[in-house]
């Protein structure tokens, strides 16, 4: 069995490196592969990192290629998910299913959008297989998807092209008070817009009463 998992892990390294050499099209390539449950060692981070680091002036051509796959991988995920009912949760702990399953019945698309800015370990998968599941708006989730990949790949697309080498260290020390600073900021203006809308709805009810 170890040999078999070694042998596998082996194979899908040297699919890495090949797709790594195709600069954006094989970061597309690793990022659907990723989201779509066939983990790619290093996974996406790391290639956007090296990309980015050798060839700044393409950096938006790169957060494009990985913004892409990512979500159409997320896609094929949800799609998955949503035709394979509660069985395509079995992988995931219960614990964990009825915390996401909470955060999603009182959040909607928000907590996918909030999940897709985090870094690991946050279970992201589980959101998007959880949004397949209780079958969440399609429309929404892959914009939610979409936005947050976006912003995510951007941040770490930019510390590359500016910081090279020394991006990985500032990730490794700063990333994850970055991104859930990111999804304070995205809840906020989130609940800010809901109130806003409220108060108009409501003013021309007391007018009228007035």
């Amino acid at each position: 069995m170890n040999s078999l998992i070694h042998s596998i892990t082996g194979g899908l390294a040297r699919v890495s490196v090949y797709l790594l050499s195709l600069g954006p099209f094989g970061l597309l390539a690793i990022a659907f592969l990723d989201s779509v449950l066939v983990p790619m060692p290093g996974g996406v981070d790391a290639v956007l990192l090296v990309l980015s680091a050798a060839r700044p002036a393409w950096m938006l051509i790169y957060v494009a290629a990985a913004t892409l796959g990512s979500t159409v991988g997320c896609v094929g995920l949800y799609r998955i998910s949503r035709r394979g009912g509660n069985r395509a949760l079995a992988r995931f702990s219960e614990s964990k299913q009825k915390r996401v399953k909470a955060l999603i019945d009182r959040y909607d698309v928000l907590s996918v959008l909030v999940a897709s800015l985090l870094p690991p370990p946050f279970p992201f998968k589980l959101f998007v297989a959880s949004a397949g599941v209780f079958r969440l708006p399609l429309l929404r989730f892959t914009m939610a998807i979409a936005v947050g990949r976006a912003f995510r790949y951007l941040l770490l697309a930019y510390l590359a092209a500016h910081y090279g080498e020394r991006a990985k260290e500032l990730l490794a020390r700063y990333y994850p008070a970055i991104g859930i600073g990111l999804a304070v900021l995205v809840i906020v203006a989130f609940v800010g817009k809901r109130l806003l809308r409220s108060s108009i709805e409501v003013e021309p009810v007391s007018d009228v009463e007035g």
